[in-house]
């Protein structure tokens, strides 16, 4: 399995990230800085995607393992036009997040002949098996992936450090949440939402992440959202 640089949870350089891979420059990643209402308020709308950052804490990885099980039984299906990938590269986790937060969204143009157009054209009618193949291989997106890592505030850690924390993405799809993570077999429904609720309805998932390990700090919420 291939290695990349763990991506910064920082707006400015997940917004040249977008930029470089030909997303439009009318939609950029912001801080969502607490849960409260008051804090709410200052999120630009409509949002489009909420990227949660979480620690791959023993709770929360024991978590993961017991829900993916209980999907698997279930034998739930997703909708077909849900774009969803599996993670096959180490530290992919935050290009992953914000590809499924983008090609979810086709109303966020973009480029012609950019890496990320070129990468959903080829993978808009694979499984999110093939899919995850294809980021593995896709030499624009690898590239695109090491500039940005190093450009962080803080010196990127060494290529084998492991990495502690993990992103996902929570998107609204036919009047349903789902959060979309690579290292699961399915995507994860949480029931109705609409695009006026998006930003409610994740949090309040976010908010169960928190409560299962009440003794860790280390959470980042960041949202897809209108350039202001």
């Amino acid at each position: 399995m291939a290695t990349w640089l763990p991506l910064e949870s920082n707006p400015d350089v997940l917004n040249k990230y977008l930029e470089k891979l030909g997303v439009s420059p009318l939609w950029n990643i912001v801080d969502i800085y607490g849960t409260d209402e008051d804090l709410l308020a200052f999120v630009p709308q409509p949002l489009k995607s909420l990227i949660f950052l979480f620690p791959c804490s023993e709770v929360n990885e024991e978590f993961r393992a017991k829900e993916d099980a209980e999907l698997k039984a279930k034998n739930i299906e997703y909708p077909a036009g849900l774009f969803y990938m599996r993670q096959y590269v180490h530290n992919a986790c935050g290009t992953i997040a914000l590809v499924h937060a983008v090609l979810n969204n086709p109303d966020i143009e973009l480029e012609e002949g950019s890496v990320i157009k070129k990468y959903m054209d080829a993978a808009k009618d694979k499984s999110p098996e093939e899919r995850g193949k294809l980021l593995e291989n896709d030499g624009g997106f690898t590239e695109t992936h090491e500039i940005i890592a190093n450009e962080g505030q803080t010196p990127a850690p060494d290529i084998n450090e492991k990495v502690y924390h993990h992103f996902i993405a929570f998107v609204h799809h036919d009047g349903k949440l789902y959060e979309l993570d690579g290292r699961k077999n399915f995507p994860v429904p949480h029931g109705a939402t609409s695009a006026d609720t998006l930003l409610k309805d994740a949090i309040a998932v976010c908010k169960d992440y928190i409560a299962r390990d009440p003794e860790e700090v280390r959470y980042t919420m960041l949202g897809l959202a209108p350039t202001q």
